[in-house]
């Protein structure tokens, strides 16, 4: 009987299968790359909502970098984790020599593959319509990326791990429309009404499209989002691990 092939070449394989399998789902793709590609040219061309002071492609295309992650992270991850469960594919998977530990960390690599797809699509277009980011906010960004895909992984096997596959799907898709409309990525919270300004700022949606824009302007790692991110992904992380089930 021959041995099972090495631990990095199981996730490996897991992880493009994992990619494959999302770019061929429509609706994933969909809510994915589409909808925040259509995002970006109407947030940039539309007169309102008053975004502040600056380009509105300045401000536009780091949120919709932001809205991407959580397309990826969040939505998609909740909802094919949601059905794998369902359907017993997590359960076979658990047990076969790739182990829960390989799935998850296969998990984690193709969500940040189908990302990198994301933010060259998006970034062309944004470049297309004139933004120009600081050079220096590559590696804040990077830092804010890999806080914000863990704490939406987090949230999202959360979401997919807890609930019936049904309704994850539902759930899912409308913490989105949420976290899209008022939860302070496309419109900055602080640019939001009343106290509900204060309220969004500690959203780790907001946080993400805070970091994001701050790292592109040149302005470094504000500590308040980078806090927010931490916090919220230690505890969806954390309830995760504890509350998720990997069968029905």
């Amino acid at each position: 009987m021959s041995a099972p092939a090495p631990v990095a070449r199981r996730v490996k394989a897991q992880a493009r299968f994992d990619t494959l399998t999302f770019l061929r789902n429509g609706e994933q793709t969909l809510v994915s790359i589409v909808l925040p590609a259509l995002a970006l040219v109407g947030g940039v061309l539309a007169p309102w909502p008053d975004l502040g002071a600056g380009r509105r492609v300045d401000i536009v295309t780091p949120g919709v970098f932001a809205l991407a992650v959580l397309s990826s992270a969040f939505t998609g991850q909740a909802i094919q984790t949601g059905f794998d469960r369902r359907y017993g594919v997590l359960r076979l998977l658990g047990a076969s020599p790739l182990g829960k530990g390989g799935l998850v960390l296969a998990r984690v690599l193709a969500v940040m593959v189908i990302q990198v797809i994301q933010f060259v699509v998006l970034g062309g277009v944004g470049l297309a319509m004139g933004w120009r980011p600081a050079v220096l906010g590559v590696l804040p960004f990077v830092v804010f990326w890999l806080l914000g895909t863990a704490t939406f992984v987090g949230f999202a096997l959360l979401f997919a791990g807890t609930l019936r596959a049904e309704a994850t799907l539902a759930l899912a898709n409308l913490v989105w429309v949420l976290m899209l409309g008022v939860g302070g990525v496309l419109i900055p919270g602080s640019h939001l009404p009343g106290v509900w300004a204060t309220v969004v700022s500690w959203l780790p949606s907001a946080a993400l499209g805070d970091g994001f824009r701050a790292a592109f302007e040149g302005h470094g790692l504000p500590w308040q989002p980078l806090v927010v991110l931490v916090v919220w992904g230690t505890i969806f992380c954390a309830a995760a691990a504890r509350l998720f089930r990997w069968s029905d």
